[in-house]
């Protein structure tokens, strides 16, 4: 199997300075091109700021390529029914044989790892969940978004025990605050028929685009979009804004009590697993941020015990 090229600066720059001939960046030296500088480690790809108001993204693989390729036709379709801003492309193509590239705007601000997330900001967050319910399901799936199944919260249950207890040894983690969700609980919270949704599936807090009054302006990177359990976005929401601010935009987008919780205790299990695999050299995320998801999904809300899930049930 022939080795992807790796993007280099000098890479980006040639495909920047093709592009200035469609006047796609605006009034820039034909000779230089505009200043590109790396976005940071981490993500699928290559990701490049284009002066100031452009990203560049370059794909590694023909998989990561179709999911771009995807995301293209995919953001058209969801921009109608969102509250947020999601980015517009200006150019893309190969960069490499078989991989694609997309130019993007920049959307002003900054994300929800520097910018706290204002009352105003879950309602936006609020219309985005709403949004997502609303994006026509088959048309989606038209254009090869995948159905995935929901997961097993008992078998996630079990797997965050055992990764307590290596975070116990570690001083990490006390473990017995995983008791709250007993094995009844996790089955008791288990994905309902029939609720699949658009789901954007990584709603962490660097995709999330923020302004500094702490309204949320944006969603980045579409690309591991699919339909299935709307719990998903909800946990994700947990590990950017906190648990509380999760649920309450999930409870004012209409979402009920379960899949709150279902949401909350995936985050909750997610960020364990992670820290524990994180110490065994199992995860290459930044630890410092994965202390800061724990830390947000175990933050404390109103409704805690699955057990005040029967007098909700009860009411609807």
């Amino acid at each position: 199997m022939t080795q992807a090229p790796t993007p280099t600066a000098d890479t980006v720059r040639r495909l920047v300075r093709s592009l200035l001939a469609d006047s796609a960046l605006g009034a820039s030296s034909a000779t230089a091109g505009p200043d590109v500088r790396p976005v940071g480690a981490g993500g699928e790809g290559s990701t490049w700021w284009v002066g100031a108001r452009h990203v560049l993204r370059l794909a590694p693989d023909r998989e990561a390529s179709a999911r771009l390729r995807r995301e293209l036709r995919l953001r058209d379709l969801v921009r109608p029914h969102l509250g947020v801003a999601v980015p517009v492309g200006v150019a893309h193509g190969e960069w490499a044989g078989g991989l694609a590239y997309t130019l993007d705007t920049r959307l002003p601000g900054g994300s929800a790892e520097e910018h706290d997330v204002s009352a105003v900001g879950e309602a936006d967050l609020a219309g985005l969940l709403t949004g997502l319910r609303e994006v026509p399901v088959r048309q989606a799936e038209t254009l090869g978004v995948p159905r995935v199944a929901p997961r097993s919260l008992e078998a996630l249950r079990r797997a965050a025990e055992r990764a307590a207890e290596r975070l116990a040894t570690a001083d990490e983690f006390d473990p017995a605050r995983l008791h709250q969700l007993t094995p009844a609980a996790a089955t008791q919270l288990a994905a309902q028929a029939g609720t699949a949704v658009l789901v954007h599936h990584g709603l962490r807090g660097e995709r999330l685009v923020v302004s500094a009054d702490g309204r949320v302006r944006g969603v980045l990177d579409w690309t591991d979009a699919v339909v299935g359990d709307p719990a998903e976005d909800i946990a994700g929401l947990a590990l950017a804004v906190g648990s509380p601010a999760a649920v309450r935009a999930a409870t004012l987008a209409g979402y009920a009590a379960r899949p709150c919780l279902r949401g909350l205790w995936l985050a909750r299990c997610d960020t364990v697993v992670r820290l524990a695999e994180s110490l065994t050299g199992r995860d290459a995320g930044p630890r410092p941020l994965l202390r800061v998801q724990l830390r947000r999904a175990w933050e404390a809300i109103l409704l805690e015990r699955v057990t005040e899930l029967r007098e909700q049930d009860e009411e609807e």
